[in-house]
């Protein structure tokens, strides 16, 4: 490479860098600034009436597993917590599986439909998004209440004598994340499939391999990507869903969402409220880095 090129390439790097110094001082303003803040928080001690104080503490993280006991000042296990914790991960987790088991059969369909059908399948996936996440809740929750469309319906078929109580329970947190969340899974599964060549089902057959092996060694291991990609896009906000447990769940089924902003409102606990937000970035990231590893695997495979 000649002096002229070499110049030439440093002089477009260099503009390239200046093109895009608005949009990096913006990023981090408004999002690195506020995570670094939030972690300078996590290292305080709690204000008397919220806020903070300006001392270096590791209450803030420690509080996050165990609480101290008021009279021996010993630490213990936070029950509470653990509760929450797990039951945000296993809330999360099996809105993630039903989302993939009603999902994928859902992309499946659409993609092997003709083109003029699919484009209209896809319209009615995408309906849901058009609409507020509160008002989607509050449809579920007219569906599930003690007075709602299912128990009515139930109870005018004879198939139950008195409403089956499904609102604030983990059913109702449960089943209001799998339809909110549900077209985050369909989508990115209809991507992959849509790429699918149907050729390969017609070989597998021709090798008299059955439809379970078709499936299990033929259409998953092609279409993982996208599983991958839809899980994420589920798994993600389903752990820090606020709208939808304090909703359904009626401030009794809490998650972490909420215990965060506990935190932050009634607790006036800001370093707990700031270990907690960090303690979920570093889940979240954790999983965006498995699916950043599991697509790298694949495109190295072709």
């Amino acid at each position: 490479m000649s002096a002229a090129e070499t110049a030439q390439d440093k002089a477009s790097a260099r503009n390239g860098w200046l093109l895009s110094t608005p949009a990096l001082i913006i990023l981090t303003l408004f999002a690195v600034g506020p995570l670094l803040i939030v972690l300078v928080y996590s290292f305080l001690v709690p204000g008397k009436y919220g806020n903070i104080e300006w001392a270096f503490s590791l209450e803030g993280w420690r509080g996050i597993l165990f609480t101290k006991d008021i009279f021996t000042e010993q630490y213990q296990l936070a029950d509470a917590n653990v509760t929450i914790f797990w039951r945000s991960i296993k809330l999360s987790l099996l809105t993630t599986i039903l989302t993939f088991a009603v999902g994928f059969p859902t992309a499946w369909f659409i993609a092997t439909r003709p083109p003029k059908a699919r484009a209209l399948w896809l319209f009615l996936i995408t309906i849901p998004f058009w609409t507020n996440l509160l008002i989607r809740t509050y449809a579920i929750n007219e569906v599930i209440r003690n007075e709602g469309l299912l128990n009515t319906l139930l109870l005018n078929l004879g198939l139950i004598n008195e409403p089956i109580q499904i609102l604030y329970t983990d059913t109702a947190v449960f089943i209001g994340m799998a339809y909110v969340y549900l077209p985050l899974m369909v989508l990115p599964l209809f991507a992959a499939i849509d790429r699918f060549d149907m050729r390969l089902l017609e070989a597998g057959y021709d090798l008299y391999a059955s439809r379970w092996n078709v499936l299990r060694r033929i259409i998953l291991p092609i279409t993982k990507p996208g599983i991958i990609a839809g899980s994420i896009l589920v798994f993600v906000p389903s752990l820090g869903a606020y709208v939808t447990p304090r909703v359904l769940g009626g401030g009794k089924q809490m998650m972490i969402g909420n215990f965060i902003e506990l935190q932050f409102g009634q607790g006036r606990n800001w370093p707990l409220g700031s270990a907690l937000s960090l303690m979920l970035l570093i889940i979240v990231t954790g999983a965006l880095l498995i699916y950043v590893r599991y697509a790298n695997g694949d495109s190295r495979h072709g």
